[in-house]
């Protein structure tokens, strides 16, 4: 498991592209019947992938818990939220099975001791995106088809930015500990995402890209309002934002992408807005 340790706005200033890159980028989630995971220091969220071909893997394989965590089993103390990116597969969850279908979201709660993973055809696999926080309850494990997110459309063809928010693992949506996700969809013709683009002091956010055409990157922009940076990523690749750190992006096509919070709270409501012009 790779360990990223918090990096405060004082020094990311002096970054070099690498630097930013090393610290706050996540690649190569997808291995053969492995669990690819990235630990970080930012609210302790973990990061993770699994792409099983000809295995049913478990969640604990390649993580030990007991070094990392202090845990028996790695949602001893912690709850998940969980995407299929990938073709047909399913998600066994203390005995009971979950089939998962593109884009369908289970969240499991914390206290389950066996999570394992596989696909219907090795040939076409599917691939599970993973976003874990620490949690003080046993909330109740759900299985939410993208027919059944609660859906919100937004932005405008005018200023490129026409998508549908996909809420999924989100308080109008059942109940967690700390953690939130969603999906957001950008139509064709629109580019950007989360501009006019915001902080939120109480929460940490961590973006995937996907649905990214192949030769198309997207430009994700990081940083202080008044000290912005950017990656350059591809697709399936993740980002992880700092409470202080803008985050929004621009692709050289549309895409979609996954996001995932952690923190004080999960009021959506207490972002603090950037006005464009005033960004440096």
């Amino acid at each position: 498991m790779d360990i990223r340790y918090s990096a405060n706005q004082k020094d990311v200033k002096r970054y070099t592209t690498n630097e930013l890159r090393s610290e706050f980028l996540i690649q190569n989630l997808y291995e053969a019947n492995e669990v690819k995971a990235v630990y970080s220091h930012v609210d302790r969220m973990v990061t993770l992938g699994c792409m099983p071909t000809t295995e049913t893997v478990s969640i604990d394989k390649g993580i030990d818990c007991w070094k990392n965590f202090g845990t028996h089993y790695f949602l001893e103390r912690r709850e998940i939220g969980i995407f299929n990116i990938g073709g047909k597969g399913s998600v066994k969850a203390d005995g009971v099975i979950y089939e998962m279908g593109y884009k369908d979201c289970l969240y499991i709660a914390k206290e389950t001791k066996e999570v394992l993973f596989s696909s219907d055809d090795a040939k076409d696999p599917a691939k599970f995106y993973m976003v874990s926080a620490p949690a003080h309850k046993v909330c109740k494990t759900a299985l939410i088809p993208i027919e059944n997110a609660a859906k919100r459309a937004v932005g405008e063809a005018n200023t490129s930015n026409k998508r549908t928010i996909n809420q999924f693992i989100h308080p109008d949506v059942l109940e967690t500990c700390q953690l939130s996700m969603g999906m957001t969809v950008l139509e064709a013709g629109s580019v950007w995402n989360s501009m006019p683009c915001h902080t939120h002091e109480r929460r940490m956010e961590i973006y995937m890209y996907f649905e990214v055409p192949e030769d198309n990157v997207v430009f994700h922009m990081m940083g202080e309002p008044q000290e912005t940076r950017h990656l350059v990523m591809k697709n399936e690749e993740a980002v992880i934002s700092p409470s202080w750190s803008i985050h929004c992006g621009a692709g050289t096509s549309n895409y979609t992408f996954i996001w995932a919070m952690g923190g004080e709270n999960q009021a959506f409501d207490d972002m603090d807005n950037i006005i464009k012009t005033e960004l440096k």
